[in-house]
């Protein structure tokens, strides 16, 4: 059974919850883009992201940080701290927007995603407060 994550149409992250615990990503498939979406699959945690979001693609190509830039625990953290005020935001939604704010995300410190994972979550964190002049927390790129 594959796991995900998924990001789709700008709003909205779901995430299943069981997956194999204390594994590291020892390899991830590359990103595709098919019709607007990005896919990232990391067979070895049975684990994929999909974002499904018609500018993210060309966004990450040009403006992410490349590869490595950042450290797994650096993502890891931002990661986080992003995911928690996210689902904050879910479950206010008289407070913030519920059509950005759609469902929570399922993210377990416990759980070792793998640096592609990551990544993606990372940037997507970054495009969506860019994108919609929002502030999870603290100091956001400008990328």
């Amino acid at each position: 059974m594959k796991n995900g994550i998924y990001i789709i149409a700008l709003l909205t992250i779901i995430a299943c919850s069981s997956v194999k615990k204390d594994t590291i990503a020892s390899s991830s498939e590359p990103s595709k883009k098919l019709n607007d979406t990005v896919r990232i699959a990391n067979d070895s945690l049975e684990y994929e992201v999909l974002i499904i979001d018609p500018n993210f693609s060309n966004w990450l190509n040009a403006n992410a940080f490349p590869r490595n830039f950042h450290s797994l625990t650096y993502l890891e953290n931002k990661n986080q701290i992003y995911v928690n005020e996210w689902n904050n935001r879910v479950m206010q939604p008289q407070r913030y927007n519920p059509n950005l704010y759609v469902m929570t995300i399922d993210y377990s410190p416990n759980i070792r995603y793998g640096y592609e994972v990551n990544y993606l979550i990372y940037n997507y964190m970054i495009y969506f407060q860019n994108t919609f002049k929002q502030k999870l927390s603290g100091y956001v790129p400008m990328r």
